[in-house]
């Protein structure tokens, strides 16, 4: 499977972009159903909610090959022009060498390029919310109001000079205050369980989960591509799908965004350098699985401290960073720090209790000493597998027993 991983995943990129060529280039007769602009405005807006970048720039190539005459060109959005849909495609291309050929190379060379993706496409998205999401629900109104029936109240003023007033008037300004925001709601919340794949990747140590993660987003991007083409009422299904979904897991998407912004920044900006641990205060840290049995989900972001009167640990924190504070009191079996190859964390006993951001690298020992934890400071993840083959391959066990 992990030599299959860059193939499929390849494979995959390639079908999600050449699907919106493909179907610029064919016309069915579902392009002629009622249902079929809502389709594709839906398709549109989650396909690109789920890979900002890579939809974005096949939706330039789209719009740019259905654009035959110079006049319909030159209205073309920036998006459309090949000025920045060849540098996007470029940057996705790429991101997908980097993926498949991360596989088989060590995850120290290949983390610092996720950290640059993840900010990527975090600005992709942004750019997307901004400024694609909003000019194609505003295309939509004008074709609701375009294509809607007279009112019968209008009958009236089907002559003079009146009629001509009242047609130049574009109401599709009005519509838009309502579908607009829909629109960027919706993409909200698709692009923040898409991006969550870029937090899970920093997490991940092995590059074959990396690819075929990042497959599966896009495979699903094309597949809602091209059945916008295919099928309109198959494509508003999957999209309303994908939307319930990504609404469903809006909370779990969330903390694991803000886990990635936070990881990027300590990363890139190198925090750790200029970073002291508040020995007597609070120090800034994402909760893990062992707490989600007293109602805390896995990697809230929070602060812990430790009460200098009872040695009690206290862990404060607020549901989505703004709602009110809640606290928790915090016991830890044989408590120790876990030094990670890019993240260190508390344990309890075998398991992870908290996860601290990069900045606390290197920072070990004054974590240690700020919660008490008898257990010291102790390799973990990767670096703990590697000092056991280290131990084992360079004789330290023979050693041992010799002794």
């Amino acid at each position: 499977m992990k030599r299959l991983a860059p193939l499929l995943f390849l494979i995959a990129s390639l079908f999600a972009v050449t699907a919106p060529v493909r179907a610029a280039e064919t016309q069915t007769d579902a392009d002629r159903s009622p249902v079929a602009p809502y389709a594709k405005t839906l398709a549109t807006i989650t396909g690109v909610a789920i890979s900002p970048l890579l939809g974005t720039g096949a939706l330039g190539v789209y719009e740019s090959l259905r654009a035959e005459t110079p006049e319909a060109k030159a209205k073309l959005p920036w998006y459309a022009k090949w000025t920045f849909y060849v540098p996007a495609l470029l940057v996705v291309g790429l991101c997908a060498a980097k993926d498949a050929f991360g596989a088989v190379v060590p995850p120290g060379l290949k983390k610092p390029l996720d950290v640059l993706e993840t900010i990527e496409n975090k600005a992709s998205g942004l750019v997307a919310a901004g400024a694609v999401v909003p000019f194609t629900m505003g295309a939509l109104s004008k074709m609701i109001v375009a294509s809607a029936p007279p009112a019968a109240g209008e009958a009236w003023l089907h002559s003079g000079t009146a009629t001509i007033a009242l047609g130049a008037i574009d109401w599709s300004w009005l519509l838009s205050i309502v579908t607009v925001p829909l629109g960027v709601a919706v993409f909200a919340v698709v692009w923040l369980a898409s991006h969550a794949i870029n937090a899970l990747i920093l997490l991940s140590p092995w590059g074959a989960i990396d690819a075929v993660l990042k497959g599966a987003r896009t495979a699903l991007l094309g597949l809602v591509t091209i059945t916008a083409t295919l099928n309109p009422w198959v494509s508003v299904a999957l999209s309303l799908a994908v939307i319930l979904v990504a609404y469903l897991v809006a909370g779990w998407a969330f903390r694991l965004t803000v886990f990635g912004a936070i990881f990027s920044w300590d990363f890139l900006s190198f925090r750790k350098n200029r970073f002291a641990v508040a020995e007597k205060g609070e120090n800034a840290l994402f909760s893990s699985n062992t707490l989600t049995d007293q109602g805390v989900p896995m990697r809230t972001y929070g602060r812990l401290k430790r009460e200098p009167e009872n040695g009690k640990l206290v862990f404060r924190y607020r549901p989505w960073l703004v709602l009110p504070e809640k606290t928790l009191d915090v016991k830890l079996d044989a408590p120790a720090v876990g030094k990670g190859l890019f993240l260190t964390s508390i344990q309890s006993g075998d398991k992870t209790a908290f996860v601290l951001p990069p900045r606390y690298r290197g920072h070990e020992d004054a974590v240690a000493r700020a919660y008490a934890l008898e257990g010291g400071v102790r390799d973990a993840g990767l670096l703990k597998a590697w000092g056991a083959l280290k131990e084992l391959f360079g004789g330290g066990s023979a050693r041992a027993q010799v002794a």
